[in-house]
């Protein structure tokens, strides 16, 4: 079979299943099952989160926080991908989240779904970004000359977010081909560092991976406040488990993904598998490296720098540096992509003010404009706010990082917990193509739920205290929104259409995948 005609067919059905669904075809479908993988492999990015967010373990447990610690928290990813896995190959829609909050609840836990998902993307891509310039700015400040301070900041922001957008408003083709060029360059850039790391290192002590030290307060650059010897390895899993996300992403592009309902499920579980393996080999080659793990942990967040600077020559360290610079701008492209899929979903159901304009199409570029600039400006807007509380003293790289790790995984959690629910009633009485078993999928549901618990704990802690009364403050705006207008206005997605057709949706589904068997 010819690439054209596969494209030609499974659009076909793509479309027949996204009709059953209750919407038109408005999207242009031209992701591949790799691309689709792409962009979620894309905004995880280890290259991204697994470097601006390294002092977090090697300033708090230390080795073991990599060698065991990244391994527990990309298994905590990925029993919610996993989950996930089983309600987007029976629905693959855009903004996939909320319809499954939608369809497996009701309409009002669709609409508190789509909001948590919503924060969290927002929130995500403001992360990503204040990552990458702090990450400009250690790797190239001091050559260029250039100040951390917010005015530098914002003004990066403004123009690494803007060129963002415009790349994504300019079509899914383009963003495509960049974010499959992002794939590969995590993958040689992990392998790159890996390499690096290890030539560069006096002695491989693998028994460093496993090494437990307590470096809180100030013998980690009070990275973490003083804290005993399990919060200080709890506190550490933050790194893997805000690496690892993002994954989503797959569901929120399945209207423009060829066989969604099997691509899509397919590309989440495997963007978090591969992430957490060469994200494992990387990271772990740099513990290797580093000269003491006394002297890395007084570093603190410029662990990374100070490791190259000791041990990697002039260079091949700018060549690395580039390579994590350009992978963490991609990085921020997939997430505009998958924010401007969330609003645009939300918005075409008339959640969100202002929802005629954020729900066009461009005629011509086959992408939601205004919802793409949107989730730019709010993202922009969200870490200017946050890096004002930085004045008083607390990072807001690290308030963000909190906020966007309560906010996704809550909206992760209320759609699984209403398939736990809703399974084997019409709302879901038959899984999709992609198809591990009730078995599996209740398994890792439950997982899901007591990592989440995990989650909410870690990510309050001091210094992030901001988290806590952000996500505070977030619920009691919810119930005032929702019972004070939404209630009686939002009517949520076309929910009895759904449910009426859903046994023609998923033999459509079967159909595509047995035709390519």
């Amino acid at each position: 079979m010819t690439h054209q005609d596969y494209s030609e067919t499974d659009k076909s059905e793509d479309m027949k299943v996204l009709h059953g669904m209750g919407y038109a075809q408005e999207l242009e479908r031209r992701l591949s099952r790799f691309s689709n993988f792409a962009v979620s492999f894309s905004i995880i990015c280890i290259l991204s989160g697994g470097i601006n967010s390294l002092a977090q373990a090697t300033s708090g447990a230390g080795g073991i926080g990599i060698g065991i610690g990244w391994l527990v928290g990309c298994f905590v990813s990925l029993t919610f991908a996993v989950a996930m896995s089983q309600i987007s190959s029976a629905y693959p829609t855009a903004g996939g989240l909320y319809h499954w909050g939608s369809i497996l609840g009701n309409r009002g836990t669709g609409w508190v779904t789509a909001w948590l998902n919503l924060l969290g993307l927002i929130t995500v891509l403001g992360a990503i970004n204040v990552g990458t310039w702090t990450f400009f700015v250690g790797a190239f400040g001091a050559t260029l000359g250039i100040e951390n301070n917010i005015t530098t900041q914002t003004i990066f922001l403004i123009i690494i977010t803007g060129a963002q957008a415009l790349i994504n408003h300019l079509g899914i083709k383009l963003t495509a081909k960049l974010t499959d060029f992002s794939g590969y360059l995590i993958f040689f850039g992990s392998i790159l560092i890996a390499v690096v790391c290890l030539l560069s290192a006096e002695t491989w002590d693998f028994g460093r991976l496993f090494t437990f030290q307590n470096y809180s307060g100030e013998a980690g650059g009070n990275v973490w406040p003083a804290v005993s010897n399990w919060w200080v390895f709890a506190l550490g899993l933050l790194l893997p488990i805000y690496t690892i996300t993002g994954y989503d992403a797959s569901a929120h592009t399945s209207e423009e993904t060829l066989k969604a309902a099997t691509s899509v499920p397919r590309a989440m579980v495997m963007s978090v598998v591969w992430s957490a393996i060469f994200g494992y080999l990387f990271l772990a080659s740099f513990v290797l490296m580093i000269p003491n793990m006394d002297e890395a942990a007084k570093q603190g967040w410029n662990v990374f720098f100070w490791a190259f600077d000791q041990r990697v020559g002039t260079g091949l360290k700018e060549f690395v540096y580039l390579v994590v610079f350009l992978a963490q701008l991609l990085c921020g492209l997939a997430t505009v992509t998958s924010a401007s899929r969330m609003i645009f979903a939300f918005s075409r159901d008339g959640g969100l003010p202002a929802s005629g304009v954020l729900s066009k199409v461009s005629p011509t570029y086959r992408t939601p404009v205004a919802a793409i600039w949107t989730s730019a400006v709010l993202s922009v807007l969200f870490v200017w706010g946050s890096s004002l509380v930085s004045v008083a003293g607390t990072s807001a790289y690290t308030i963000v990082v909190s906020c966007t790790v309560i906010f996704l995984f809550l909206s992760f959690t209320v759609p699984i917990v209403l398939g736990l629910l809703a399974w084997g009633t019409p709302k879901w009485d038959k899984m999709g193509p992609w198809n591990m078993g009730r078995g599996v999928f209740t398994l890792f549901a439950i997982l899901s739920i007591l990592s989440m618990i995990l989650i909410f704990i870690i990510g309050i802690q001091p210094p992030n205290d901001w988290a806590l009364y952000i996500t505070v403050g977030f619920f009691i705006l919810t119930a005032i929104v929702w019972f004070g207008f939404e209630k009686r206005r939002f009517q949520g997605p076309p929910l009895g259409d759904i449910i009426a057709k859903r046994q023609a949706v998923i033999a459509a589904a079967e159909k595509a995948v047995g035709e390519t068997s």
